[in-house]
């Protein structure tokens, strides 16, 4: 209530300011390969007043509200265009011009202006692009996982990591919101969906290290959305064998109150029921969003992001045949199940934007966000396995059978996992414009979490009708020749009860400015965070209360030069402390109690890049190259199941992270944008100094390719290639064991897909059909996924020979070659 109370508050006070009789159009201006274009004029005709278009392609305009104004975009290299409005007052319009080039006007050298350079060091992403290349995942991760830093190594999840860090160590906003994503799943299976609706998505910037202090408080990366403001209606539908989505677009009379509304639904057993555990599954992920826009007047516009998610996933395993091994000594396990698990995750997701525009220079924000989710996961898993040597006679009847076991045994798994956790932000940011040439920017924020979690996990697992301890327990087991009396215990067993309350307080102030140095074009940006968080944990069974309170300063700097050279090229340098204050999952220990006193881990963290711009072929090129270095201390160790981390909570361990990541993006086919990637990567740590190992996202190399093409003789038949390879990562350990000593790693993930699709409709056409005349897009598609069928690993599963007492790593593959038929349409 104080909150709402507050915003209320906010919204009287600004509604008294200033009434002044005008309008503003804004946008971004593209050129003929829908890029961004910089230094464009745009003034209003007859007057001298005007601006001109940022690095990001962007302008913003007021105008006289209630006449006709003319409207004058011009640009060395590309063609003048004139264009008219009449707006009413306080109304805000969205106008994104195409200019093409212009040869003439620059003679013999023709300047490319169709990238941008990007002196922050972010990689943006067409929107576009996310709307027409679908994939396995079903969000932006489908696209940026072709990004040299960015590795995603398994399709029925979301979750990534950048530049060795791991999912947890990565930002994710929606028009300067920060979100949140579920806590217990652990496996990709359950996820269903990304956070992020492409079907609203207006820009996508990424950032994988370096990146300023206007973004919060995390070690690897940032993902930053915009949603986009409608300026007409439109209805946004799709189809396929994986779900389908609809959004709506919708604008009032006057233009003061527009929305976006999509609506979502997701059934991944295409995927599940092809994988080599044959299943009963029910799996229903769904989720509402909503973007509202009213703007009071030209001066105060309000905001409201809505999201409304549920995951239900019910999971039946009936049998499974793995088989392994080499050639030579081939291997199987055969595992039959009894049992079920049962998940859901329902998370809900509001926050209001207040946006005060003091003058054309100060612009004052005030934000006010709440998540809350509820989560079960409930499971009971009997597996009775056999591991075996498998018959490799080429002409044998019973070949691939498995004709000796080497070990029997069985497992049973059980737990009853419920969180129930709240998070509360308020921030207030601003904005001013020092100069034409500097901006300072501050936010101040305060964040409370409440977190409640029970954990009641254990699994016992029995081996030729012995009961297998775990390896932690060190007494003497010598059965069957001695009697062993010692105590019955389960290999696994984690019970806890958490209650949790995190209060944070965040602050940032940066200075950005754009000067020159002799005939050199520079770019400058320096700033500080500050983060207070105070833990409050309550352990039911143990004494009181545990507090802990804690402070870090986090100083960034970015420094870029475009020489004035011949050659279009920009260098860039960034770097500065990042501390991650740790979130509630990274006080869980491996045992499920919560350590308040774990500290932030740090990093010292510096990025050099270069920006090369070139034509090939007539057609524009850019090259860009990263090479960063991170010093990490005071890490916390963590185990990788699947998508679920489980950390030590203990900082006890420092580690580093280099690599250099290479990508050449451009029109390798007319009209089109594909890219070609390069990653590599070295990570390590050192836990209690008994020296280096890879960590668990220990990713040497990494190529990614996305590329566009179509028919030539009929260009609205066209296709996309999505393909990403990556060197295995380390396969992790059994539980309780020591990491040290399983250094193993996973085979290469290796996938392609591939998609085809014909344009039926779209706005360059015209029909005598009348049925087509209802659309203004429609497009049908078909997909492979893993085209080549590759074999690809997430984690092993280890079981133990009763013979040897050697414990065999099994693979978990992944999906094989899937197909889908995709329909998408815009009317």
């Amino acid at each position: 209530m104080k909150l709402n109370f507050s915003l209320l508050l906010t919204l009287l006070c600004f509604s008294f300011f200033g009434i002044a009789q005008t309008a503003t159009i804004k946008g971004v201006i593209l050129d003929d390969a829908n890029q961004p274009i910089t230094d464009v004029s745009i003034t209003i005709s007859g007057t001298d007043r005007g601006t001109t278009s940022n690095e990001n392609g962007f302008y913003i305009l007021k105008i006289p509200a209630g006449q006709d104004v003319r409207i004058v975009f011009t640009h060395l290299s590309h063609e003048r265009l004139e264009q008219s409005f009449n707006l009413k007052n306080g109304q805000e319009l969205e106008f994104n011009p195409v200019l093409k080039v212009d040869v003439e006007q620059i003679g013999i050298v023709v300047i490319n202006t169709n990238t941008r350079q990007r002196v922050d060091g972010v990689t943006s992403i067409t929107p576009e692009i996310l709307r027409t290349i679908k994939g396995a995942q079903p969000g932006v991760e489908n696209i940026l996982k072709t990004l040299p830093s960015f590795n995603v190594s398994n399709e029925l999840s979301t979750q990534y990591s950048v530049r060795g860090g791991n999912f947890d160590e990565n930002l994710v906003y929606v028009n300067e919101i920060e979100v949140y994503r579920p806590f217990l799943i652990r496996s990709g299976q359950q996820e269903g969906l990304s956070f992020v609706n492409t079907d609203m998505v207006q820009n996508v910037d990424f950032s994988a290290g370096g990146f300023q202090a206007k973004y919060g408080d995390k070690l690897s990366s940032v993902l930053d959305i915009t949603y986009r403001n409608p300026i007409n209606f439109g209805v946004r539908a799709e189809a396929s064998l994986l779900g389908g989505s609809v959004a709506v677009e919708t604008v009032s009379k006057d233009s003061k109150f527009s929305s976006i509304t999509g609506l979502r639904f997701r059934d991944n057993s295409l995927f599940i029921n092809s994988l080599e555990t044959e299943t009963n599954v029910r799996p229903v992920f769904a989720d509402a969003q909503t973007y509202l826009t009213y703007r009071f007047s030209d001066k105060f516009h309000l905001n409201f992001l809505g999201n409304l998610s549920l995951n239900k996933y019910t999971f039946r395993p009936k049998n499974r045949q793995t088989n392994f091994g080499t050639l030579d000594e081939p291997v199987a396990l055969l595992v039959f199940y009894d049992g079920q698990e049962k998940d859901e995750y329902l998370t809900t997701f509001g926050a209001f934007k207040a946006n005060y525009f003091v003058n054309d220079d100060l612009t004052l924000k005030l934000i006010g966000s709440a998540y809350h989710t509820t989560e079960e996961e409930y499971f009971d898993i009997l597996a009775q396995y056999r591991l075996g040597e498998v018959n490799s006679n080429i002409g044998d009847e019973n070949l691939g059978e498995v004709e000796f076991s080497e070990g029997i045994g069985s497992q049973l798994t059980h737990g009853r996992n419920d969180l129930d956790a709240l998070i509360v932000n308020v921030e207030h940011r601003g904005d001013y414009k020092i100069d034409e040439e500097s901006t300072l920017e501050w936010s101040v924020k305060y964040t409370h979490e409440d977190i409640r979690d029970r954990l009641v996990e254990w699994e016992v697992i029995d081996s030729a009708g012995f009961s297998v301890r775990p390896p932690i327990f060190d007494i003497p087991n010598n059965q069957p020749y001695e009697p062993f009396e010692g105590p019955l215990v389960a290999f696994q067993n984690v019970r806890a009860t958490n209650s949790v309350q995190i209060d944070r307080l965040q602050a940032f102030a940066q200075w950005s400015k754009r000067s020159t140095l002799g005939n050199n074009e520079v770019f400058y940006n320096a700033g500080i965070r500050i983060h207070n968080w105070n833990v409050t944990s309550e352990v039911p069974n143990q004494n009181g209360v545990t507090t802990s309170s804690q402070t870090v300063f986090s100083p960034r700097a970015q420094f870029a030069i475009k020489p004035d050279w011949e050659k279009d090229m920009l260098f860039r340098v960034a770097g500065g402390l990042y501390y991650q204050p740790p979130f509630y999952r990274e006080l869980r220990d491996s045992s499920g109690v919560v350590q308040p006193d774990v500290k932030a881990q740090k990093s010292f963290h510096i990025v050099v890049g270069n920006e090369y711009s070139f034509e090939l072929w007539d057609r524009p090129f850019k090259l860009v190259s990263e090479a960063y270095y991170k010093g990490l201390t005071d890490v916390n160790p963590y185990t990788l199941e699947n998508v679920r981390i489980r950390y030590r909570a203990r900082n006890n361990a420092t580690a580093y992270a280099y690599g250099l990541d290479l990508r050449l993006n451009g029109e390798f086919v007319p009209g089109t944008e594909s890219w070609f990637s390069f990653g590599y990567l070295k990570t390590e740590e050192n836990i209690d100094d008994r020296g280096y190992i890879a960590r668990p996202t220990d990713q040497r190399l990494k190529f990614g390719i996305l590329f566009q093409d179509y028919v030539p003789n009929i260009p609205d038949l066209k296709m996309y290639l999505n393909l990403v390879y990556n060197t295995g990562v380390p396969g992790g350990s059994p539980s309780y064991a020591d990491p040290y000593d399983f250094q193993t790693r996973l085979r290469d993930y290796r996938r392609a897909d591939l998609g085809v699709s014909y344009v039926l409709v779209d706005p360059n056409k015209t029909y005598s059909s009348r049925w087509k005349q209802k659309f203004k897009e429609l497009t049908i598609g078909v997909e492979i996924f893993n085209m080549f069928n590759a074999q690809n690993t997430i984690t092993n599963t280890w079981v133990r020979d009763v013979y040897s007492q050697r414990q065999f790593a099994i693979p978990n593959f992944l999906t094989p070659r899937v197909f889908n038929v995709r329909l998408s349409t815009r009317f």
